[in-house]
C-alpha cells in the first residue's frame, strides 16, 4: 500500500501543476460568484438559485476534470515512456492503477472542497432563509464527489484497452445513460418487444446509477437528506468503484505494453 500511496501522491502533484486544472476551478468560482447577480434578479428565491447554480458549476467542472484527466492517466504515462520505468521497479500494475485512481480522487476532493468553500462564501453574503441549507448543500457536495469517483474509475477502465478519444466517448456515454436509469427500468412501449424491454431493464441494473446522487433540488430547498440515502450512496459508490477497478486491473495486467 505504500507503493500505491507514492503513485497517488505523484499523481496529485502532477495534477496540481496542471494550469488547466486551475483555470477550470477559477471558472467554477466565477460562476458561483455570478450566481449572486442572478439571485438578486430572482426576488425571494436568492438562496435556491445560488445553491442550484453553485452545485451545477461544481458538478460540471468536476465532471470535466474527472473525464479528461482520468482518461489521460494511463495514456499519458505510456506516451512519455515513464510507465515502463515505473513498472520496472517493484510496482505491480494494479498498484499503479489504484495509485492513479487515488491521486485523481484526492485532486478532485481538494478542488471540490475549494469550490464548496466559494459556494458557502457566496451564501454567507445572501440573507439566509428560515430553512438552513448548509447541511443539505454539504451532503450534495459529498454526493458529487462520490459521483466523480465513479467517473474516474470508469475512465481508467476504458483507458486500459482503448484510445483516449474512445475512452472519453465511452465514459461520457455511460454517464449520460446513468442519468436515465429509472426511465430505462420503467420504460414501456407497444412498438418494443418484451424481450427488448427486459434487456433494457436488465442493462439498467448494470449501468452506474447517477440519479441517486442528484439531490440538488433537496439542497436548494433546504430539505434534510435522509441518512439512509447517504449510507446507501456511499456503499454503492465504494462497491461499484471496487468492481470497476478490479476489471481495469485485470485488463491492464494482461495488456501487452510493448
Amino acid at each position: 500500500m505504500s507503493r500505491v500511496g507514492i503513485v497517488a501522491l505523484n499523481t496529485f502533484r502532477e495534477a496540481v501543476r496542471d494550469r488547466v486544472l486551475y483555470n477550470l476551478v477559477f471558472f467554477a468560482l466565477v460562476m458561483i460568484a455570478a450566481s449572486i447577480l442572478v439571485g438578486q434578479i430572482s426576488i425571494g428565491i436568492e438562496e435556491m438559485v445560488i445553491v442550484t447554480l453553485g452545485l451545477s458549476a461544481i458538478s460540471v467542472i468536476g465532471l470535466l476534470i474527472a473525464v479528461f484527466i482520468g482518461v489521460s492517466l494511463v495514456s499519458k504515462e505510456m506516451e512519455k515512456r515513464t510507465l515502463y520505468a515505473l513498472l520496472a521497479k517493484p510496482v505491480r500494475r494494479w498498484e499503479f492503477l489504484l495509485g492513479k485512481f487515488g491521486g485523481l480522487v484526492l485532486t478532485l476532493t481538494v478542488n471540490t472542497a475549494a469550490m464548496a468553500v466559494g459556494l458557502f462564501l457566496v451564501l454567507s453574503l445572501v440573507k439566509q432563509s428560515d430553512n438552513p441549507v448548509a447541511g443539505p448543500v454539504l451532503v450534495a457536495v459529498y454526493f458529487i464527489l462520490l459521483k466523480l469517483a465513479l467517473i474516474v474509475a470508469l475512465a481508467l477502465l476504458f483507458s486500459c484497452y482503448t484510445t483516449p478519444l474512445l475512452s472519453i466517448l465511452c465514459t461520457a456515454g455511460l454517464y449520460v445513460a446513468g442519468l436515465f436509469v429509472t426511465e430505462m427500468r420503467n420504460f414501456q412501449s407497444e412498438t418494443m418487444s418484451r424481450a427488448m424491454q427486459s434487456l433494457l431493464r436488465g442493462f439498467s441494473y448494470i449501468l452506474p446509477n447517477f440519479e441517486n446522487f442528484d439531490v440538488m433540488a433537496l439542497a436548494a430547498h433546504g430539505r434534510a437528506i435522509p441518512k439512509g440515502l447517504i449510507a446507501q450512496n456511499t456503499a454503492y459508490a465504494l462497491l461499484y468503484c471496487a468492481i470497476v477497478l478490479a476489471g481495469a486491473a485485470a485488463i491492464f495486467t494482461r495488456r501487452n505494453l510493448k
